[in-house]
């Protein structure tokens, strides 16, 4: 019987918020697996999908053995649905945005944020008070500012498994256009990096996001291969401790790694490695003499013997010059 019950037609409000959020946490659904969570048939699923329609969610067919859905872009922005602990974590970000490295994002979140709070439920209001009364951002120093559409597009790339082309800007001011599988944006101390694999050079890349230019996703898709580390913050802190830059420094320390990690005040720019249970060998390499110099003073500062067994010659030179000026 093409008609749908008295009893289905009640429960079509409920109902259609809860399609929407099923369509909402994942890119896309066969139509079985929607009217077996809906438990409804699949008559009554495509009516609820073309009602959504007509509410202006851009909900796509998509072809193959099942058929299934997928919501997609459109020209308005939909309501979102967000549970209770998505919509704190949507307002604790927005709280802290202020002090982030994107462009433009401070008004914005603080927009946001006030549209969040008038239409968030009485009992998640002291919780949002607490965030926004206890919690201070301090912009990140040094760290170039990228663009919230260009983040927005690698994102969309890494979740999507869609082929990306960009021309990218290397530290050494070379120019070169890339064709990657995007996989993982990480962002660490204000600066946002992209995790890709590069078919091109057979070999996984880092990319700085504030080097990027002209992005743009292709139709084509792939299948993302399986990142050479347990997670991308741990695959990007290897990569930097394996880089090799102008100015380096090491250092033979008598604390063990994790004590010596622990007690410096930010990440420190190359590898510490485990030289016994209570010694490590520190590396340090950047591209900056300066940022070399300060890290070699701080570990020296760390109340542990310490020995410079290795530095380059411009950080030497102001090392030299540190320590002439100390009393």
């Amino acid at each position: 019987m093409d008609r749908e019950s008295g009893s289905t037609r009640k429960d079509m409000p409920g109902r259609l918020l809860r399609l929407l959020s099923l369509l909402q946490s994942r890119r896309e659904w066969s139509g079985a697996e929607l009217a077996e969570r809906l438990d409804v048939s699949g008559r009554t699923l495509r009516r609820d999908i073309d009602r959504l329609r007509a509410l202006d969610y851009p909900v796509e067919s998509t072809t193959g053995t099942a058929g299934g859905y997928r919501l997609v872009s459109g020209r308005n922005l939909p309501p979102l649905m967000l549970d209770d602990e998505e919509a704190i974590a949507v307002a604790f970000g927005l709280i802290t945005a202020a002090g982030g490295s994107v462009v433009g994002i401070e008004d914005s979140s603080v927009r946001a944020l006030a549209k969040l709070e008038r239409v968030l439920p009485p009992r998640l209001r002291p919780r949002l008070s607490a965030l926004g009364g206890t919690t201070v951002a301090v912009p990140a120093r040094e760290a170039r500012r990228v663009d919230p559409v260009l983040l927005a597009v690698l994102a969309s790339s890494c979740r999507d498994h869609q082929l990306l082309t960009f021309d990218y800007l290397d530290r050494a001011g070379e120019a070169s256009a890339r064709h990657v599988e995007p996989h993982h944006l990480v962002t660490i101390e204000g600066r946002w990096y992209l995790i890709a694999y590069d078919p091109g050079r057979s070999d996984w890349r880092n990319f700085r996001v504030d080097r990027i230019t002209d992005a743009r996703p292709a139709l084509a898709r792939f299948h993302p291969r399986p990142l050479p580390a347990p997670d991308p913050a741990a695959y990007l802190t290897r990569s930097f401790a394996a880089a090799t830059y102008r100015h380096s420094a090491r250092l033979e320390v008598a604390l063990g790694a994790d004590q010596v990690r622990s007690r410096l005040f930010a990440h420190a720019p190359g590898r510490i490695e485990p030289h016994g249970p209570d010694a490590c060998i520190v590396h340090l390499s950047a591209e900056s003499a300066e940022l070399v110099t300060q890290y070699v003073a701080a570990i020296t500062a760390l109340d542990a013997d310490c020995t410079l067994v290795d530095v380059s010659e411009e950080v030497g030179s102001r090392l030299r010059r540190l320590r002439g000026r100390l009393p």
